[in-house]
């Protein structure tokens, strides 16, 4: 399939089209005004957003909050994917670890912006939706997995980029422990109520966080997270 056959799929090539004129909205509205990283407003462009939610709330998938994917989980709003994905710093080399697949729409940005990206999911429903809708928008630069995400990925390790979409207690050390050298983890650390946005980089054998801004996710489950109530 062409480049510009991938996009017709997408519906991007149809300037008439309502979600598009939305899209279109979103960027110019909520995303310019925040983020400075051009290839991030490219990829935001490309990725139609209203494929990833269902039913009543596609009409809302490019209003500036988070919506409901189903089995208790969200979709962020498009500026905190926006945020999140610039504080990776992606240049296209990258291979990038996402723990929380969800719809799979950040996994899609991700895809537009690294090599090849890896991304853990532990409710399955999700996780083979997400396939499906990645695969029909003609995505194949990513491997999805079913488990506890706060394990990370140790086959795959070592990752250029770490990229969390849900708030944990503290950053999961087997993530920190799955960064390449000079590699990047980004995550919201906090309480059930709001977390803080870090950036963490693996310098040799030590670490730096940096704040980014205050957030709210759902909560990250599993063995170095929040525990299965």
């Amino acid at each position: 399939m062409s480049r510009h056959d991938a996009f017709k799929k997408r519906g991007l090539t149809d300037d008439q089209n309502s979600y598009y004129i939305a899209r279109k909205r979103m960027i110019e509205e909520q995303l310019k005004p925040a983020i400075r990283d051009p290839l991030v407003i490219e990829a935001m462009s490309k990725v139609p957003r209203h494929k990833f939610i269902e039913g009543a709330l596609v009409d809302q998938a490019y209003s500036d909050y988070p919506l409901n994917i189903g089995e208790g989980q969200t979709i962020s709003q498009p500026l905190i994917v926006a945020m999140m994905t610039e504080a990776l710093q992606l240049k296209g080399t990258e291979k990038v670890l996402e723990i929380g697949t969800g719809s799979g729409y950040q996994t899609a940005i991700l895809c537009e912006l690294a090599k090849h990206v890896y991304s853990v999911e532990r409710i399955g429903k999700l996780s083979n939706r997400a396939r499906r809708v990645l695969y029909d928008l003609s995505y194949v630069n990513f491997t999805l997995r079913v488990g506890d995400g706060t394990n990370g990925w140790s086959e795959a390790a070592p990752f250029d980029r770490i990229i969390v979409t849900a708030g944990a207690p503290a950053i999961p050390k087997p993530l920190l422990m799955q960064l390449a050298d000079g590699g990047m983890l980004v995550i919201p650390v906090g309480n059930e109520e709001s977390q803080m946005l870090k950036i963490v980089t693996k310098e040799g054998a030590s670490y730096r966080e940096k704040d980014v801004s205050g957030c709210r996710f759902v909560k990250l489950i599993g063995e170095y997270g929040w525990r299965v109530e």
